[in-house]
């Protein structure tokens, strides 16, 4: 009997905020092998979020050494992909050792820093290089922050790193970065595809802190023997530079220059519209944010910060003792207009279209006849509305004609026909493998000539989809109407 083929085999690592994921994935794109870890989330002081990036090593070995002891026998692994959560900031110093504990993207101590950048940069001319307007989250306003606050960290600093690129580094001892990761630092020229010097000139920062950037599907390196033989991979095996979390989740779902009007709307914690472009046209207003992409290309993301969240915020403080499942169900019975009831999901301030962290989220049209259905009805419109002003802002500068929706939120029938008909585009409900590990896989795989999902018309959008058509967009006009009228609100502390 002739022996069975061997598989060719793909690794994709994922440093979240919440966890680790490591995923092995075949030329065929099926999932054969995962493993999680997780870690803690540090919140020394309000409006802080650390984390400590020798914890994510630790669980990136655990991860992998795991997912290396359930690999089929027949397949044959031929390189590892990284991709992570965004902004972060790792500062090492020249030993390549850990400075303090990792700034992540949702840290908001940085408002001064912003306000910093704002004066020696102008507005326009950051919009314009980087794609986008300094930000609390963005990495280059913790380096300001750090400079500032913690001047003897600051000074034994040699390195800054995004949280993806330090687990590359500690696999191969090589450090890069790369583009997708890089153009959400604020100091990324996207036209000069380089650290911008003279932005970094004007805030007094060395271009020396920042590696050097190569393209997403690069080789950067291979695993060190010592940790090759302690994990259980092969020899030499080829670490792909990989991409952010946002860009590698996209690129896994065949989102991409070569299917330009396909889109993703995700109903995570956050909720984000995810446009490819192929050429980096921001918003002059920097309402909306502007990345490159794993295919050489660029997209652009509109972000609500409270979207699935919404729906848990209510729960766990209103009805604790109710399952999702039951308030989606009361819900359900609910007509468009939730009762007159209008939510306002700024409950952690909004990025799209408004950029202010100080808004603050409401329930308005409360009477003697809301009940539990009409809120959470409102709520789940309410997230709607805000994506719907993320798509507008979006549409514009990268149209869409219909987009996978992806993201706990989206495995709710009722929700995800309710967005279908807010946004008035076709949602495909896909059954394909999703998520940023996956994303690193397929860009490892194509390292060894295995198929691009790029190029695979059809695979993600006809058959592992099932299509939501929108349906009559006027019972939910007037509600619109209603929550674009009642406009943003301040919190207490602007």
């Amino acid at each position: 009997m002739a022996g069975r083929s061997q598989s060719i085999i793909g690794l994709g690592l994922d440093v979240g905020t919440s966890g680790l994921k490591a995923l092995a994935v075949d030329e065929h794109g099926q999932v054969v092998a995962e493993a999680e870890e997780s870690y803690p989330l540090l919140t020394p002081r309000p409006g802080w979020s650390e984390q400590e990036p020798e914890a994510w090593w630790a669980a990136a070995r655990t991860a992998l050494k795991e997912l290396s002891g359930r690999l089929p026998a027949s397949g044959r692994v031929v390189a590892l992909g990284l991709s992570g959560q965004m902004h972060g900031m790792v500062a090492l110093d020249g030993k390549g050792s850990v400075v303090r504990p990792a700034l992540l993207w949702n840290d908001q101590r940085t408002g001064d820093a912003v306000r910093a950048i704002e004066r020696a940069v102008p507005r326009r001319k950051l919009i314009e290089r980087t794609g986008n307007p300094a930000i609390t989250g963005f990495q280059v306003a913790k380096v300001v922050w750090l400079k500032a606050n913690e001047p003897d960290a600051f000074a034994a600093t040699e390195h800054v790193l995004f949280p993806k690129d330090f687990l590359g580094y500690r696999l191969t001892g090589e450090m890069y970065a790369e583009p997708s990761d890089a153009s959400g630092s604020n100091v990324f020229n996207l036209h000069a595809m380089a650290w911008d010097g003279d932005i970094l000139g004007a805030l007094g920062l060395p271009a020396r802190l920042w590696p050097q950037v190569v393209p997403s599907k690069a080789v950067v390196g291979h695993v060190l023997p010592r940790l090759a033989e302690e994990l259980g991979l092969p020899e030499g095996l080829d670490v792909v530079a990989g991409a952010g979390d946002n860009a590698a989740a996209g690129y896994g779902m065949g989102l991409g220059q070569a299917r330009p009007r396909l889109g993703s709307v995700s109903l995570g914690t956050s909720g984000v519209v995810f446009a490819p472009q192929a050429e980096p046209k921001p918003d002059p207003d920097g309402r909306v944010h502007l990345f490159c992409h794993a295919d050489g290309g660029y997209h652009l993301l509109g972000v609500t910060l409270a979207a699935a969240g919404s729906l848990r915020w209510f729960r766990d403080t209103f009805a604790a003792n109710r399952s999702f499942d039951e308030l989606l169900e009361l819900a359900a019975d609910v007509a468009p207009g939730a009762g007159g009831v209008t939510f306002k999901p700024y409950l952690a301030g909004e990025r799209t279209p408004h950029l202010d962290p100080d808004l603050r989220g409401s329930l308005h049209g409360l009477s003697l006849a809301t009940g539990l259905p009409e809120l959470v009805r409102a709520v789940l419109e309410g997230v709607a509305f805000s994506l719907r002003d993320a798509l507008s802002v979006v549409s514009p500068l990268a149209p869409i004609d219909r987009a996978l929706l992806i993201g706990g939120g989206g495995r709710s029938k009722l929700w995800g026909r309710l967005l279908a008909d807010v946004l008035e585009i076709p949602l495909g409900i896909s059954t394909a493998a999703h998520g940023a590990a996956y994303g690193a896989a397929r860009l490892a795989l194509e390292t060894a000539g295995a198929p691009s999902p790029l190029a695979e018309s059809g695979r993600y959008d006809q058959r592992d989809a099932r299509w939501l058509e929108p349906g009559d967009y006027e019972p939910y006009a007037s509600a619109y109407r209603r929550y674009r009228e009642l406009g943003p609100e301040q919190g207490a502390s602007s």
